[in-house]
């Protein structure tokens, strides 16, 4: 896999081409992995970047491109898409939940990166983070090209976010 034109020779990025790669890799890999039907509301209508009885899964990127993707989610959705992934039924949050909500973001992370690598040689990924709480704040301190894209699955919302700059 090689980069496409369009993306090897860009120093930035659109918000609609990074809102495709994100759209893109989030249903796939909740249609594939999760078995559950997501729907993308893009654009975000207001910025979010409080959350309150949610869970937040991130990657890093480093390399040709620097930056991260992250997942934020309602706790109560988070344990959904855990029990449906997993086979098993999860009521709380524990090691389960959390390792998840990282793969998740780990996955999209890994489908970014093919989109923008050359075969994933120039680009490598952190191990997921993942945090969680009752109410916390999630801002990106860089002038980054960023898009946040909401979602919808079953009546819940989630976010999905990709911060992304071309190193020079």
């Amino acid at each position: 896999m090689s980069l496409s034109a369009g993306i090897s020779a860009s120093t930035s990025f659109t918000e609609e081409q990074l809102a495709g790669y994100v759209i893109s890799a989030t249903q796939e890999v909740f249609s594939t992995m999760v078995m559950m039907d997501i729907t993308d509301e893009f654009p975000l209508k207001e910025p979010v970047s409080r959350f309150k009885c949610s869970i937040t899964g991130m990657v890093g990127f480093a390399g040709t491109y620097s930056g991260v993707i992250s997942i934020h989610c309602p706790v109560e959705l988070a344990l959904k898409i855990t029990s449906n992934m997993l086979g098993i039924d999860c009521d709380e949050i524990n090691d389960d939940l959390n390792d998840a909500v990282g793969e998740i973001a780990n996955m999209l992370g890994g489908s970014v990166k093919q989109v923008l690598s050359k075969g994933g040689l120039d680009i490598k990924l952190s191990i997921p983070t993942v945090i969680s709480g009752e109410d916390y704040t999630v801002n990106s301190l860089s002038d980054m090209d960023c898009v946040v894209i909401p979602f919808v699955i079953e009546n819940h919302k989630l976010l999905v976010g990709l911060t992304l700059k071309k190193e020079d």
